[in-house]
Formats: C-alpha cells, sequence, structure tokens
C-alpha cells in the first residue's frame, strides 16, 4: 500500500502526536486507569515502550546485527516460558518508573526504531512473535499498537483525538488480518471476498476487494479501525454489513496477534471491560 519510508513518516506522526498528548500529564494523571482492565496510562505506554525496544532489537538483528539477533532470542525464550502473561508481566515491570524516566524511555526506543528500519534490506522478513514481517509491515503493526493504545491514554484522560489520514494504515491492516482472525478462532474463512468502503477522516473513500462482492462492509473509517483493534463493541459503531459472512467478521475482527481478544463491552453495559488483549504485534 505504501513504501517504508512513508510508513515510517506515519509512524513518526503518530507517536509525536501521543507524545504531544501527555506533555502536561501530571503523577496522578499516569496513575489514571484506561479501559483496558487493570492497565494505567503508565501500563500502556510501558507496553508501547517494550514492543518498540524488542522491535528494534528483531530488526536490528535482520539488518546484521547478531547481538540483536541474540537478544532478541532471549525475549523469545522469555515469551514461550510464560506466553500468557508476559506481555502483561513486561508493561508491569516498566509502569512502576517515574513518569518523566518512562516518558524518556519510550521517546528513545522508538527513535532507534525509525532509525533500524530503514536499514532492514529488501526482501528480507524479520522475525517477530508471530509470522515474519517486511519492514514495511513492521511500521505499519506499531503504527497500529501507537494509535489504538493512544486512544485509551485519551479515553482514560478525557481527550479527544482528530481522526488523520493515517488510519488508513491501521484500517488496512485490519482489512488483510480477516483470515487471521477467522483462524485465531479455530475457524475457516468465508471464500467470497468482502468488499470494504470506508469513509475517511477528510470525506474522501477508502476502498479493498472487488466492486460486485456480495458481501460488503461500509462506515467510518474511525469506527472500522476503532473495532479491528477491539476498541470499540460492534453495537457501538455506525458501520454497515451486507451479507452474513461480513457481519460475522465484524463480530470477531483482530488486527492484532495473540490470543482472541474478546473486545470491550457495549456502552450500554456497566459490568467489566476487555484487558490489554493484544501481543506485541500483528499478523501480516
Amino acid at each position: 500500500m505504501a513504501d517504508t519510508a512513508a510508513v515510517l513518516a506515519d509512524l513518526r506522526a503518530e507517536g509525536d502526536a501521543l507524545d504531544d498528548l501527555l506533555t502536561d500529564v501530571d503523577e496522578a494523571g499516569w496513575r489514571t486507569l484506561t479501559p483496558a482492565d487493570g492497565w494505567t496510562v503508565a501500563h500502556q505506554i510501558a507496553h508501547l515502550h517494550w514492543t518498540d525496544h524488542v522491535a528494534a532489537l528483531t530488526a536490528a538483528g535482520s539488518a546484521g546485527d547478531e547481538d540483536a539477533a541474540a537478544a532478541f532470542d532471549a525475549v523469545i525464550a522469555e515469551a514461550l516460558a510464560d506466553p500468557a502473561g508476559f506481555v502483561d508481566a513486561a508493561a508491569a515491570d516498566l509502569a512502576g518508573e517515574q513518569p518523566s524516566t518512562l516518558l524518556a524511555r519510550w521517546r528513545l526506543g522508538r527513535s532507534q526504531l525509525l532509525t533500524v528500519l530503514p536499514d532492514v534490506p529488501a526482501g528480507t522478513r524479520i522475525r517477530w512473535f508471530g509470522p515474519p514481517m517486511s519492514a514495511t509491515s513492521m511500521a505499519t503493526a506499531r503504527l497500529m499498537e501507537t494509535w489504538a493504545h493512544g486512544q485509551d491514554v485519551a479515553d482514560a484522560l478525557g481527550v479527544p483525538r482528530e481522526p488523520t489520514a493515517r488510519l488508513r494504515h491501521v484500517a488496512h491492516l485490519g482489512v488483510r488480518t480477516r483470515e487471521f482472525a477467522f483462524s485465531l478462532r479455530g475457524r475457516p474463512a468465508p471464500a467470497a471476498p468482502v468488499r470494504v468502503a470506508l469513509t475517511a477522516p477528510d470525506g474522501s473513500e477508502w476502498t479493498w476487494g472487488p466492486d460486485d462482492a456480495d458481501q460488503q462492509v461500509s462506515g467510518p473509517a474511525l469506527d472500522f479501525c476503532l473495532l479491528v483493534t477491539q476498541r470499540v463493541h460492534r453495537d457501538d459503531t455506525a458501520l454497515v454489513a451486507r451479507g452474513g459472512d461480513a457481519e460475522e467478521w465484524l463480530t470477531i475482527a483482530q488486527a492484532f496477534a495473540g490470543a482472541p481478544g474478546s473486545g470491550r463491552a457495549p456502552r450500554t453495559e456497566t459490568a467489566g471491560t476487555a484487558g490489554p488483549a493484544e501481543t506485541a504485534g500483528t499478523a501480516p
């Protein structure tokens, strides 16, 4: 969809936008609970830092740094020892730091990632917790996570965010992971293609799939991105599905790797929310 340099520029912009949101947040703000069960604002940034750091390690390894490759091997070993809890554990380990220290760590980690990804040779697949991916896909995955966790932070702080054209990367990933979402639940994806037509923030239309597909999804790009990152319940979107396969997909859509997420409860319900529900990455 886009070359690596363009995605990296958008990844930098997405990180800068979240950084700006955090600039004047005090200690109490950092300890505010977010919609992800048990996670504070600090946990969200700790998770982003850890994942950016690990992504930089594996990218550097793919670019020829043997020490970085060995360090990523060690991370994989730790993850295999606790596959259900390593994401939460990593976030918890860092979330207790002073906010200024944690913010500095996150800034350094994302800077390192932005520096090393262009060094990955074209055609090289970067090792990850799920299937290996290209540098462009890695940058897209990091943008998706930065945006999604940024939404959690914004919701916790009560700060509205204006949707941008960068959502197209998140939407693209959401479309590409349709089969992945079904496979996570041990089900084959329906064979019929799906036409996805989303209204972009500027009013233009973003489309995927054949024009004449019987199965169709349409609606606001923001709602679609919130849904595929499991930041909103299906019932709380303005998305329209035509066809049973399309509707079924929207009930299980998941653009990130890891165990099937339970998603968020409808706004009309008051009991509980889903947990962080994602590991450090996404299917290609």
